[in-house]
């Protein structure tokens, strides 16, 4: 864990940290209290996570209280990735890719010493910079 200065957050553990009954819940816990805030991350995430905690009673709005105090931080740009997000997308068009998976992915790009926390095994199989393995918290 030491040897990465920044980690980027995933849809998945966002939302089995906030949900106490999710299977994940406690593993998400224990990597969180291991990272130092704040968690990078993107609009794509926010808006999955805040749409599968919708009926999770005050799950959506902890997630913005996350972002109000400074334990998330978006730390970028879509407008300004566009065309690398289609790239992403259209490379992995087997899985397929999300967009969120798309910005992560980009965002590993940019942040050389990250690793995302994620519990989806498709970040097993991403590549950054064409051909390099992320480095993942993944249980």
């Amino acid at each position: 864990m030491a040897t990465h200065k920044k980690v980027i957050i995933d849809t998945g553990p966002l939302v089995a940290f906030i949900n106490k009954h999710d299977k994940y819940h406690e593993w998400v816990k224990k990597q969180l209290a291991l990272i130092h805030p704040p968690l990078l991350t993107c609009e794509g995430v926010l808006s999955e996570a805040a749409f599968l905690l919708r009926n999770f009673s005050g799950g959506s709005n902890l997630v913005l209280e996350y972002l109000r105090r400074d334990l998330l931080c978006i730390s970028f740009s879509i407008e300004n990735e566009v065309a690398s997000i289609q790239n992403l997308m259209l490379r992995y068009n087997d899985l397929p890719m999300s967009f969120a998976d798309a910005c992560l992915v980009r965002m590993a790009e940019q942040h050389h010493d990250s690793a995302i926390l994620t519990l989806d095994s498709d970040f097993q199989v991403y590549r950054k910079n064409r051909g390099q393995i992320i480095p993942l918290l993944f249980p």
